[in-house]
């Protein structure tokens, strides 16, 4: 996959163009990046997708803005697993939040990016005060112009719309099992494993200490989770372990966010690696105990809990295959 940011070479190939933030790269957008792929083939064309950084909603009302749910470099991982030709990343500042829809149609579209498909969904808005919509498109993308327009009904799973905003709605009642569903994976978190203040490991229980970049995390408490990365040598590594996200109000105060995770029989250092951290089921919420001990006493009963979460995970998938045998 290509990443490209604003103006490329004189000499444009025409593309087939979705746009969007894409945060999460939920089923709904796997299902708009599918059928991008399928006009790309038939057209013998690029597939590409735009997207901004930052999100607008950041820069144009930050007090407003949703929590992410996936960073820049977890979104673009997750694109090039789907196999996108190209990503059009646009930076969003006030000069690009002033052009006008027409402008953003003929300027960026048909000029920069030489669109000759465009796959957008049904409530798009685009240019300055969110004025360009279908309509205004399809004065553009029409006969005798050879360039086409497509627009797509919302993806829902049963009767609940995939959304980013459906998505942040179930992590927030701690319905992982729900956020799952519509992304199609696991909620997960990534970041690189810094040094931290060493008291897991004191307490007889060491983590691995995630970066956050986001102080305002969409979870809180302490979840059963498995966690990825890869190693020196190249090789994937997948362990589980039970995870605390929140400000470790027992042993600090006012203190910051932080992920914690506890890999089940592990014990290499593994600082500067980037970990994936999947969220599968919430064991609490964070507390604040009267003394260490307590703490100590409560971290046991959590690691035995994701021990049996796993048990009955693997009996379960154990079963399944007995069925297909």
């Amino acid at each position: 996959m290509r990443i490209t940011r604003r103006i490329l070479s004189v000499k444009k190939e025409p593309v087939a163009l979705t746009i969007g933030n894409f945060d999460g790269v939920h089923l709904g957008h796997q299902a708009m990046i599918a059928r991008l792929k399928r006009a790309a083939r038939r057209l013998d064309i690029a597939s590409c997708i735009m997207t901004f950084e930052p999100h607008p909603r950041e820069l144009l009302a930050p007090d407003q803005a949703p929590a992410r749910l996936t960073s820049l470099r977890e979104k673009l991982e997750l694109l090039t697993r789907l196999d996108v030709d190209r990503v059009q990343i646009y930076r969003f500042n006030h000069a690009f939040a002033k052009i006008s829809a027409e402008s953003f149609i003929a300027d960026i579209l048909l000029r920069e990016m030489n669109v000759r498909w465009l796959l957008i969904g049904e409530d798009f808005r685009f240019g300055a005060r969110r004025t360009g919509n279908t309509a205004l498109l399809q004065k553009f993308f029409a006969e005798p112009n050879q360039r086409e327009l497509e627009v797509m009904a919302p993806v829902t799973l049963g009767e609940q719309r995939v959304s980013s905003t459906a998505i942040r709605h179930a992590l927030a009642a701690d319905n992982l099992a729900l956020a799952a569903e519509l992304l199609g994976r696991p909620f997960s978190i990534s970041g690189r494993v810094v040094h931290g203040l060493k008291l897991g490991k004191k307490l007889g229980f060491p983590t691995a200490n995630i970066q956050l970049k986001d102080h305002s995390p969409l979870l809180n408490g302490i979840f059963v989770v498995e966690a990825n990365w890869r190693d020196t040598a190249g090789l994937t590594r997948r362990v589980r372990g039970v995870a605390s996200l929140g400000v470790r109000p027992t042993v600090l105060e006012n203190a910051r966010p932080v992920l914690e995770v506890h890999l089940f029989h592990f014990n290499e250092a593994i600082y500067g690696q980037r970990l994936q951290v999947e969220f599968l089921h919430k064991l609490r919420d964070e507390e604040k105990f009267t003394d260490v001990e307590t703490l100590v006493k409560q971290i046991e009963r959590d690691v035995a809990h994701a021990q049996a979460y796993f048990s009955q995970m693997d009996s379960s998938t154990h079963a399944l295959a007995c069925l297909d045998c």
